[in-house]
């Protein structure tokens, strides 16, 4: 009889060991496929002639290449130019996670189709840092821009609605920007205290106007224009970070409105992108363990630490009926991980070597 009950129990906890692997099976898969991510190029449109020659494979190598490059422009500070030494399609095809074709049309001839492809985050980073290029967190920011138009030679004042660049500032974009510029409004008292400092512009710190708008970030560009030459003076404040920089264009011979403003953006873009960039060669291994009977809170584990971008690695180390032990690598400091989950239902006990979830 006592064997009985010792067997039973074996039996009952056999099956609810494998119970909990294949909970952790599906939760580890069902996140991994569900979850929106800075890593899935959406929207991407291929067209091609739709004759004898066309090819549908190759329709889908121009697809994997193109996304792999959008990617690329938006999470590191690498120019178009720059790409081919990166783009090679072997390479590409092992670093896709999944994709799919959304759409797809034949007008006039042309095959047009729309896919999106997402690559894996992991290995991604891994390739760039075998080519030691370190790429930064994809952050998405709003930010006021405030454009100022001087011309040195008339002595004229340009703003707003007069700004050739203020008009035309949002028109020229690309996918893979990360900034998203607030322009201001048209305000009166704007436009007095500006001509008020007109004289000392260059030294002038713009916190009346900047404090009306509840945007923590801003740039002041203001643009000197000496005949066909243009100045560009930038006061750039991201993450409470100010940066001055100067900039000089040839208005009208090199650079027309649209290559400034696009090369003004690039400018910001860099900035921002070394603001956030992720230093690969900073792995801190941490070993963190959760209560393997609270399914929901794990699940929310494993959610948060395949959206963090700082983590290139994770898996669980081991499992039992009380416990599960993460094994994790962090690209970045304790305190930064700490703070990763400030503003989530997930408590940390970091008091012992093994951390705990609570």
């Amino acid at each position: 009889m006592i064997n009985f009950f010792k067997n039973k129990y074996k039996l009952i906890n056999s099956i609810y060991i494998f119970f909990l692997f294949f909970l952790i099976f599906f939760i580890k898969f069902s996140t991994i496929n569900v979850l929106a991510n800075s890593f899935k190029i959406l929207d991407l449109e291929i067209t091609k002639p739709y004759d004898k020659k066309f090819n549908k494979e190759k329709v889908i190598d121009t697809a994997f290449e193109e996304a792999f490059q959008e990617l690329i422009l938006r999470i590191t500070t690498l120019k178009i130019e720059e790409l081919d030494k990166l783009t090679n399609l072997k390479n590409i095809y092992s670093l896709i996670e999944s994709f799919s074709i959304v759409d797809e049309k034949f007008v006039d001839n042309k095959y047009i189709s729309k896919f999106e492809v997402e690559f894996n985050k992991r290995n991604l980073f891994r390739y760039l840092e075998s080519k030691n290029i370190f790429p930064s967190i994809p952050n998405e920011r709003d930010l006021l821009l405030i454009p100022i138009l001087i011309n040195n030679k008339s002595n004229q004042l340009q703003l707003f609605s007069e700004n050739i660049f203020y008009k035309n500032w949002n028109e020229f974009n690309e996918k893979y920007y990360l900034l998203n510029y607030i322009l201001p409004n048209e305000d009166i008292e704007d436009i007095k205290i500006i001509k008020k400092n007109i004289n000392n512009i260059e030294q002038y710190n713009f916190n009346e106007i900047v404090k009306k708008y509840a945007i923590k970030d801003y740039i002041i560009l203001i643009l000197f224009q000496n005949e066909n030459n243009i100045n560009a003076l930038m006061k750039i404040n991201l993450n409470n970070k100010l940066i001055i920089s100067n900039k000089k264009f040839n208005w009208g011979e090199e650079d027309s409105v649209e290559n400034i403003i696009k090369n003004l953006k690039i400018e910001f873009e860099t900035y921002w992108k070394k603001l956030n960039i992720i230093n690969v060669s900073i792995k801190l291994p941490i070993t963190l363990s959760i209560k393997s009977k609270d399914y929901k809170l794990i699940q929310e584990l494993d959610k948060k630490l395949y959206e963090l971008d700082l983590v290139s690695n994770y898996y669980i180390d081991t499992f039992s009926n009380e416990e599960i032990v993460y094994k994790i690598i962090y690209n970045s400091t304790p305190d930064k991980f700490i703070n990763e989950f400030a503003n989530s239902s997930i408590i940390l006990n970091t008091n012992n070597s093994v951390w705990r979830v609570e």
